[in-house]
């Protein structure tokens, strides 16, 4: 269970495959907010959120996006989550300038601040934890498992989605580059605590151990309008299964309309 919350930052970088450059107009807004609910079975077990606001870096207008995993109160008294992702990705372009990943989950903590140098294809590694610093090449417009899933709500075309279209994908995360597959599986409406919505369902293809079942384990929602934010989130697991639910939001660009 503890993991889970990192893959759901994860699923949202499994977007970014279907361009490279972008200088559209932004499809979300300056202070948009969405929060999730996490059950584990049939219990509620965890929040995780993602936060959005437009700053200045150097000069250069970005967006700072913070991604937040929390156990619930009960849940902390047995294993305790407290996880903090964040990514300053360009205002133009999307590409991230630097990404951080502060998490706590049952006592296993990590520290590590990425900065990319989108120029020369490095990301420096910041260790904080062990106090180390290295550098790794990475491939050009390189992207964090954040900056992909704001990245992509800008350039995907879902006019030319097919079903059983694959796509893959390499991301950049804490000290190495991950290779992804994913599967768009059709349109599809389900039921949300807002009423029924019309989504894009999509299957990444993960590597199966000692969390997932399989490899086809994870299957993700994404809304079928111009705000294209995740939905559901449903993972079969080892023991057992996790669901995410779209459970708040505000500051939207655009209406979330259901019926």
């Amino acid at each position: 269970m503890k993991k889970f919350i990192a893959y759901i930052a994860v699923l949202f970088g499994f977007f970014s495959m279907f361009s490279q450059t972008t200088e559209k107009e932004p499809v979300f807004s300056n202070n948009e907010y969405i929060e999730f609910k996490i059950k584990y079975l049939s219990f509620n077990t965890s929040t995780a959120s993602l936060q959005t606001t437009k700053e200045t870096l150097e000069g250069k207008d970005v967006y700072h996006v913070v991604g937040k995993g929390r156990s619930s109160k009960f849940l902390s008294f047995f294993f305790k989550i407290r996880d903090q992702y964040e990514t300053i990705i360009d205002a133009k372009t999307y590409l991230p300038y630097k990404f951080v990943r502060n998490i706590n989950e049952g006592g296993y903590t990590k520290d590590i601040v990425i900065d990319f140098d989108q120029t020369n294809n490095k990301a420096l590694v910041n260790n904080k934890k062990h106090k180390t610093k290295k550098t790794f090449d990475v491939v050009p417009n390189v992207h964090d498992m954040l900056s992909s899933f704001y990245y992509l709500r800008n350039v995907i075309d879902t006019s030319n989605l097919k079903v059983g279209d694959e796509e893959s994908l390499t991301m950049f995360f804490d000290e190495e580059n991950f290779k992804f597959k994913l599967r768009f599986l059709g349109k599809e409406t389900i039921r949300t605590k807002y009423g029924k919505k019309a989504c894009l369902k999509f299957r990444p293809m993960v590597m199966a151990d000692r969390v997932f079942k399989e490899e086809e384990s994870l299957t993700v929602w994404i809304s079928n309008d111009e705000n294209k934010i995740p939905v559901k989130i449903s993972a079969d697991l080892a023991v057992g299964s996790l669901t995410a639910n779209l459970s708040k939001y505000s500051g939207l660009k655009y209406p979330f309309v259901t019926n």
